[in-house]
């Protein structure tokens, strides 16, 4: 008799009828103490794309249901990650914690790119890692047959290139051109996160000046968290650099690497930022 090979529930240790807070408790601990170049962690977030899904956990159960006959295999093949996609439907990337804006009071912690001789930084490395296994569950999904309609991708697609531009413009500002970076900015929110956005500007407003800080932010890569037609969420690694007086008297500037989710509405035929979260990268 075959051996059935374990599904993603034996893969992250939780029990079939495991809620949505013990599988990511279950996942987080999981990839804690991996590598993100080691197999199982691509494996492990896998496993946690289709679980904490809703959806595609309801389809995954019923596959599996369908197939517990004796003799079967219990569960699908794990698949290698393909090569050159990054997008990804699900949530396998942990949820952002905290507001991000350009009014943020206090700056996340500080990140260096690492020691001498190093040309990638660890943190991006550990990027690509997380949006290479999150590609594996899109894979997979659309070799079931199950793929989005063409109007869906690209809309996801389209949310997703208007995010770059939106969260740079959003998360920078200069002390000397406050005005023109807060409206360059408010052209990409909506309504509402235009208000929040304002009420943070304030802030930098008020302190900026005082400390000729000036913070540049540049998008290194994206994937998508959730697609749709008319909102879409998409996982972004921006680099932060800010420079201020005591730069201008010989200091560094300081870079801050963050993982930013921002979501996007589509509103009279653009792509407009309605939120925007963010938690730092690992170093």
């Amino acid at each position: 008799m075959s051996v059935p090979s374990p599904t993603w529930y034996d893969l992250l240790a939780v029990d079939a009828d495991a809620s949505e807070d013990e599988v990511r408790a279950a996942w987080k601990a999981a990839i804690a103490d991996l590598d993100p170049t080691d197999r199982r962690f691509r494996v492990v977030n896998e496993a946690a794309e289709v679980l904490l899904d809703p959806a595609r956990r309801a389809a995954y159960d019923a596959e599996l249901a369908a197939r517990a006959t004796p003799g079967d295999d219990a569960s699908p093949q794990v698949v290698s990650a393909p090569a050159g996609r990054d997008d990804v439907r699900g949530t396998a990337t942990a949820k952002a914690e905290h507001p991000i804006g350009a009014g943020a009071t206090s700056a996340p912690e500080e990140r260096r790119d690492g020691a001498v001789g190093r040309t990638v930084p660890g943190w991006l490395l550990g990027a690509v890692a997380v949006l290479a296994a999150a590609a594996v569950g899109l894979a997979a999904w659309l070799a079931t047959g199950r793929a989005e309609d063409d109007r869906v991708v690209e809309a996801t697609e389209a949310a997703r290139a208007a995010a770059v531009p939106a969260a740079e413009a959003v998360l920078s500002y200069g002390y000397d051109t406050l005005d023109e970076d807060q409206a360059a900015a408010q052209s990409y929110l909506t309504d509402d996160y235009r208000e929040k956005y304002d009420g943070l500007f304030e802030v930098i407003r008020q302190n900026a000046p005082g400390t000729e800080t000036t913070v540049r932010a540049s998008v290194i890569a994206s994937g998508i968290v959730r697609s749709g037609e008319d909102r879409v969420q998409v996982l972004l690694f921006v680099n932060q650099t800010r420079t201020n007086a005591d730069t201008e008297k010989g200091g560094e500037p300081t870079v801050f690497k963050n993982w930013a989710t921002v979501t996007l509405e589509e509103v009279d035929g653009d792509w407009l930022v309605d939120d925007m979260t963010s938690t730092p990268a690992g170093g």
